[in-house]
């Protein structure tokens, strides 16, 4: 039985990192004497009340993947302690033969034993609920009592024992710049820009985040703006929770708020504030349903990866992260729309054109076949390694259960096997995917018939553009790169062929191989 572990704290506290090393030793006795197969380890550390986690929701792919056979949790409130996630997980698992056994014997359905499964899934759901309405009690206590219970103080502040303090670094200063600035007629996304520009840590830097941007954003100036601790007053509650399941918030009326007046040292007057929300108020607008352009959705910067911006003035595009960030963020990418348009019809054209010469396609007929024998040879070695590693993998795990290597370089061993075995499994996949293409003939063919549908190409339609094209990056230099949507083997052969044998480049007229305007 191959066999994935999966392991849960809530926190990263000292007494729950002893936890995880306690259920991996607890995990490794059983499965040693089942003799069964150590697949692999998942370990999160985050509520079994959230299905956010990054290590379950790769469990759950991977059982999807039938890449193991069985499930081994502690208990299955270390899987879930939501009702609807539990069911789901069971759901999964039995449509894709995976077991799921728990350690203290509660769920078992490789011995036919889940009977109970619905009643545990309900408690543990039941005990989630229960304790977040005591945390909720407590910190609504504390709140009243004029204490700060939030996670991370306001940008500007410290806390120490509940109590906020201005903070002694450049964050204050940079509280009242946000505030006299906007006073002054600029706009949300104008500051950050600047802010940004001038390499101003952000609230998640200044929070020590690890997932902090460097990149300040038009909502994260506004939510300063909105935020009330700058007067002095400790106003709390402000949002809450749907349910122990559903993560998201909503605001609280204002007559519930929890409002404590001067705890602490005001950043802001509250004629200030006060002036502020009268004026956010005033520029409040309904904004028009924004306008598609053609290639909105379909044309991405090549360097950072971020979607092309329609800028009217230009009548083309720039980056995304250019346009909201500056030159800081990326370059401009600049392409004008009437080029792009013709660049791809030039293309879609001279494709229609090539697939009509013969002799042009015996070639390629000659090339693909040569290419899946090549793809067939590759398959096989690679299948080879795959089984070389599997048996290295299971020799590991003798020694660990032997004592004759260390748990810390068992798991260094074993997470390095894993990611060179699904390195070796994703590139005999795709070489599998290769060799299940239709008939080469008939592949041409479609691709043929459908160009003919388009043959005039007098202009390049939204139907015809997302027909073909899958995506388009565009260089530094405003250059298309073209992704077409041809699935089959012949056709991503066609297309590379066009390109590495065809003389001129089909979008700019240069010789191919000096150019790389258009490729698959």
């Amino acid at each position: 039985m191959r066999c994935a572990i999966y392991i849960r704290v809530s926190t990263d506290k000292e007494e729950q990192k002893a936890s995880l090393g306690n259920q991996r030793e607890l995990f490794i006795r059983y499965i040693s004497d089942k003799g069964w197969d150590i697949e692999h380890f998942y370990v999160d550390v985050e509520s079994g009340t959230t299905e956010k986690r990054p290590q379950l929701q790769q469990l759950i792919s991977d059982a999807k993947a039938k890449k193991f056979d069985v499930i081994l949790a502690k208990e299955l409130s270390r899987l879930a302690r939501n009702g609807r996630l539990s069911y789901e997980i069971r759901d999964i698992a039995q449509q894709h033969k995976v077991h799921i056994i728990t350690l203290d014997n509660a769920i078992n359905t490789l011995d036919g034993n889940n009977q109970m499964f619905g009643i545990y899934a309900w408690l543990y759901e039941q005990e989630s609920q229960r304790t977040s309405e005591r945390v909720k009690a407590a910190l609504k206590s504390r709140a009243q009592r004029g204490k700060f219970k939030g996670s991370n103080p306001p940008y500007g502040y410290t806390v120490n024992d509940g109590k906020l303090y201005i903070s002694q670094n450049e964050t204050p200063d940079i509280v009242r710049r946000i505030f006299r600035e906007y006073l002054t007629g600029k706009g949300f996304d104008r500051i950050a820009k600047e802010l940004y520009e001038e390499g101003v840590p952000t609230p998640g830097q200044v929070a020590g985040k690890k997932s902090a941007s460097h990149k300040w954003h038009g909502s994260t100036i506004r939510l300063i703006l909105e935020n009330p601790h700058y007067t002095g007053d400790l106003v709390q509650g402000r949002t809450t929770t749907r349910s122990v399941i559903n993560k998201n918030r909503d605001r609280v009326d204002s007559d519930n708020l929890i409002i404590v007046p001067g705890t602490h040292e005001s950043i802001i007057s509250k004629s200030d504030f006060e002036a502020v929300q009268q004026l956010m108020g005033s520029r409040k607008r309904t904004r028009p349903q924004a306008e598609l352009h053609l290639f909105t959705n379909t044309a991405y910067c090549a360097d950072c990866g971020r979607g092309m911006h329609y800028k009217k003035n230009c009548r083309g595009y720039i980056c995304g992260n250019y346009n909201k960030h500056g030159l800081k963020a990326c370059g401009d990418h600049l392409v004008r729309e009437a080029d792009l348009k013709l660049a791809i019809l030039n293309d879609l054209k001279n494709l229609a054109s090539i697939l009509d010469n013969q002799e042009i396609l015996q070639t390629l007929e000659t090339k693909v076949i040569q290419q899946k024998k090549n793809s067939e040879k590759q398959i096989i070695a690679l299948e080879k390694e795959l089984d070389i590693l599997k048996q290295k993998k299971k020799k590991s795990l003798n020694l660990f259960i032997d004592e004759k290597i260390s748990k810390a370089d068992y798991d260094e061993f074993v997470s390095d096997m894993n990611d060179t075995m699904k390195s070796l499994s994703s590139k005999i996949e795709q070489l599998k995917l290769s060799l299940e293409a239709k008939n080469d003939e008939i592949a041409i063919n479609e691709v043929k018939q459908q160009l003919d549908t388009f043959i005039d190409f007098n202009e390049l339609t939204s139907e015809i553009l997302h027909r073909f094209i899958e995506k388009i990056e565009i260089k530094a230099d405003g250059s298309p790169r073209i992704f077409y949507r041809f699935s089959s083997s012949s056709a991503y052969y066609l297309i590379n062929f066009i390109n590495a044998q065809h003389s001129t480049c089909v979008v700019c007229g240069n010789i191919s191989t000096a150019c790389t305007s258009s490729v698959l």
